[in-house]
C-alpha cells in the first residue's frame, strides 16, 4: 500500500501549530501535527492577556483544550520529534524519531524558540571555541576529534550519531534518557559511549574546551561539547532544505506577510519568527499560515491530478 502524502504537516503543538492545524484542517485537508504538549512554552504558564479570556487560565489547560479541538476538525496529532527534511520536487520528506518517512506537500514550522543552556561554569566563556548548540552546523569542525553531546531527547541522540561520522570518539552525557524505542535500539547499536545517571559539572579550558567534568566527578578530555537539551531545533531543521533565516539576527526564520519562507509550500509561525512572544501574535500568525498551506497544498494535488 502508498503511503499517504499529507497536505500540510505542522511542526510544533503550541498555540501556533493549533490555530495552524484548525484552520488548515477546516479547508478540508489532510493534516498532520508533530510534537509534544509538554515542549510548548504555554505548558507551564497562565494566560490572564489573551482577549475573551475572563480570568487566569492555566496554559496547560488551553493546551489541551486546543489540541482536543484540531483532532475534532480532523488532525491527526503524533508526538514526535523531527529529525531531518529533504525535498524531492514539490514534496518534503520527514524522518520522524521513531523512525517513520512521511511525505508532504507543505510544512509549517511552529515550534517556538528553545535553545537551553546548560548554564554551568565555562560554557558562556567558551561558546563558539567548541561549545555549540547545533549539530548539524558545526559537526564539520571536529573532524577526528573527541566531542560529547550533553541531552536527554531525540536531538541529543541524533546529534550523537551524526557526530559519527566526523569525530573519532563521541560521549553522550545524559542522566536518564526519553527517546523513542526505535531511536533507542539505533543508539545501543552505535559506538556512541553513553554516560547515563551523570551530568556536565563544568567545561574546561582557556582559550579552547579541553575536558568536562561530570557531577560523579570524572572527568573526560574532549574537544568539543554539543548541548542539545530538547527535540531538534527549528532553525536546524528549516536550513536543511534552504529556507532563509531573517537578515538582522539570523535567530529566526524569515517569512513575509502571507508567513511565507523562501522556499514555495513552507511557512513559519510563533515565536520562531521573531519576537514579541505573545500567545496571541503566534495564534494570528498560524491562523495565516494555516490557511495559506492549505490553499498551496490543494493548488498543487490539483496540478498533480492535470
Amino acid at each position: 500500500m502508498t503511503a499517504p502524502i499529507y497536505d500540510v504537516v505542522i511542526i510544533g503543538a503550541g498555540p501556533a501549530g493549533i490555530q495552524a492545524a484548525i484552520h488548515a484542517s477546516r479547508k478540508k485537508t489532510d493534516v498532520l501535527m508533530l510534537g509534544r504538549l509538554e515542549n510548548s512554552a504555554l505548558q507551564a504558564a497562565h494566560v490572564e492577556n489573551y482577549a475573551c479570556i475572563d480570568g487566569v487560565q492555566a496554559g496547560r489547560d488551553l493546551l489541551e483544550a486546543g489540541h482536543r479541538q484540531v483532532t475534532r476538525f480532523g488532525t491527526r496529532i503524533e508526538p514526535q520529534d523531527v529529525l531531518k527534511i529533504s525535498q524531492a520536487d514539490d514534496l518534503f520528506q520527514l524522518e520522524l524519531e521513531a523512525g517513520d518517512e512521511i511525505t508532504t506537500r507543505t510544512i509549517i514550522f511552529a515550534m517556538g524558540v528553545s535553545k537551553k543552556k546548560l548554564a554551568v561554569p565555562g560554557e558562556r566563556e567558551l561558546v563558539g571555541m567548541g561549545v555549540s548548540y547545533c549539530v548539524d552546523c558545526d559537526a564539520n569542525f571536529y573532524r577526528n576529534a573527541t566531542v560529547a553531546v550533553v541531552g536527554d531527547r531525540s536531538a541529543a541522540v541524533d546529534g550523537a550519531l551524526t557526530l559519527l561520522g566526523y569525530a573519532d570518539k563521541v560521549y553522550l552525557i545524559t542522566r536518564k534518557l526519553d527517546v523513542s524505542p526505535e531511536l533507542q535500539k539505533r543508539l545501543e547499536q552505535s559506538e556512541v559511549e553513553v554516560l547515563e545517571n551523570t551530568w556536565v559539572k563544568a567545561i574546561e579550558g582557556e582559550t579552547a574546551v579541553t575536558g568536562l567534568r561530570l557531577e560523579n566527578d570524572q572527568t573526560i578530555p574532549v574537544d568539543g561539547v554539543f548541548v542539545e537539551l530538547g527535540s531538534k531545533g527549528a532553525l536546524e531543521l528549516a536550513t536543511q532544505i534552504g529556507v532563509e533565516l531573517d537578515t538582522e539576527s539570523f535567530k529566526y526564520i524569515g517569512t513575509g506577510r502571507k508567513q511565507e519562507t523562501n522556499i514555495p509550500g513552507v511557512y513559519a509561525a510563533g515565536d520562531i519568527v521573531g519576537p514579541p512572544y505573545q500567545m496571541a501574535k503566534a495564534v494570528g500568525e498560524g491562523c495565516v499560515a494555516g490557511m495559506e498551506a492549505a490553499t498551496y497544498a490543494r493548488k498543487l494535488k490539483q496540478k498533480e491530478s492535470n
